[in-house]
């Protein structure tokens, strides 16, 4: 039995396993996730959710100041796992915990003193008398997610070596004790935004601290973040590839962040939560089609540096037809809406039929790009994406402010599919390139 056969037998049986288990697990997120939204709009108000979403929205955006240094860490790690480099991936572990804590650090020292002049009540579209309050709800939350944006680099680790299921574990746990700590609340206060925000975003941190102890010390020990093993001459290899992922982490966030911003300016907080109940609704696709891809982008990495292209088309077709069973559920999902919004959120928020049915086309585009991008980055190609990207960020807020006027919350989703029309195109020209050998200039970057 030749090593390429046998490796692509072992990749595959191990994505497979990790599949399997990040079903159960991630159908726990999942669920867990739906029954978080009805609790909290009953325990701060649907207008207080609205808020929050949107709020959660902007204070996200720290995800960029990694620049793409996560997944840069992702594809060194896994490239030096498939040499036997165990050491260079030490210090790929190190050096990128180091960066992020001096990164991270420094953004909140900066969001304290920016945050004391913005008013955040003309920003989320909120009462003024809220102003305080915000204020000090988007400092607590700022400092929470520069602290669990270090952290998840463990999740980074796991999904690099092939083991998403167990990433998904400790997001799990994490859902799980926010989910608790909420419905404790209800029971005990009276609704808070600070307390639901301080509830969503600790739980996953605090848990995220004991995962890094436990794993760090049990069998990733090898692996274990150590000033020792520091090394800021290697920044360049995690950057070279880091940067350009950083470009398609701040084009998705244009896309996916400000349209809950624009909703809530154009037509106030509440239509921000009609949005958001319709869109995870959909979503639920997207997250199991997820699943199954996840193990994949190191597992094409390995085998893309071991010049295992055989396997990479195979995993391709078989993809390729989850992919097509997804998008008929999707539309399935369409025809049962307004029924399962009922038995899920009430009859008191109602969604509108061509909200819920551009939200599906959004999915489905957005699943087909994820498709061939993961092959993509796993092969370490990106650079068409990059000017996607670009050109998908700089387009998706003037155009969804124009059809947001003039169509209404389904214009701001008509921008989103528009502006997604581009990777649709050309990721799969680019990946038929590679796996044929063809790919010449831009397309093999």
């Amino acid at each position: 039995m030749n090593n390429s056969y046998t490796d692509g037998l072992q990749r595959s049986l191990k994505a497979r396993r990790n599949i399997l288990a990040s079903l159960f697990i991630k159908g726990g997120s999942i669920l867990i996730g739906l029954m978080l939204v009805p609790i909290a709009i009953h325990y701060v108000n649907p207008v207080r959710y609205g808020i929050w979403i949107t709020l959660s929205s902007i204070i996200v955006w720290v995800s960029v100041l990694d620049v793409g240094l996560g997944h840069g860490l992702r594809n060194r790690f896994a490239e030096a796992l498939a040499r036997g480099e165990k050491e260079l991936a030490r210090i790929y572990v190190s050096t990128t915990y180091a960066i992020l804590s001096l990164i991270m650090g420094s953004a909140f020292f900066v969001f304290i003193i920016i945050n004391q002049r913005l008013n955040w009540s003309a920003i989320l579209n909120a009462p003024s008398e809220m102003s305080e309050e915000l204020s000090f709800v988007a400092l607590v939350v700022f400092g929470i997610l520069c602290l669990q944006f270090v952290l998840r680099l463990l999740q980074t680790v796991l999904i690099a070596d092939q083991y998403p299921s167990k990433a998904s574990f400790l997001q799990l746990l994490g859902n799980i004790l926010a989910l608790s700590v909420i419905y404790l609340f209800t029971k005990t206060t009276n609704g808070s935004l600070l307390y639901l925000a301080v509830a969503l975003t600790l739980a996953p941190a605090f848990v995220l601290v004991i995962g890094n102890i436990v794993v760090f010390r049990g069998r990733y020990r090898f692996y274990a973040p150590s000033l020792k093993y520091v090394r800021f001459s290697h920044t360049s290899r995690l950057m070279t590839l880091g940067v350009k992922f950083f470009v398609i982490q701040m084009s998705a966030i244009l896309i996916y962040q400000t349209a809950n911003i624009i909703i809530s300016q154009l037509f106030g907080p509440e239509k921000v939560t009609t949005y958001n109940i319709a869109f995870k609704y959909f979503s639920l696709l997207s997250m199991v089609f997820m699943i199954i891809m996840s193990p994949y982008w190191s597992a094409i990495t390995d085998a893309f540096t071991k010049g295992d292209i055989l396997w990479v088309r195979k995993t391709m077709r078989n993809l390729q037809y989850c992919f097509w069973i997804m998008a008929g559920l999707a539309f399935l999902m369409y025809y049962v809406a307004d029924w399962t919004y009922a038995i899920w959120v009430g009859k008191s928020i109602l969604i509108p039929s061509t909200l819920s049915l551009v939200v599906a086309v959004y999915v489905v585009i957005n699943a087909w790009n994820a498709l061939f991008s993961y092959f993509l980055n796993g092969f370490g190609k990106v650079q068409i994406q990059v000017y996607c990207s670009l050109g998908s960020g700089l387009l998706n807020i003037p155009l969804a402010i124009y059809l947001g006027r003039k169509i209404g919350i389904e214009g701001v989703v008509m921008a989103n599919i528009a502006v997604s029309v581009y990777g649709a195109v050309l990721y799969p020209i680019q990946y038929n390139k590679i796996v044929n050998e063809r790919a010449r200039g831009i397309w093999n970057r």
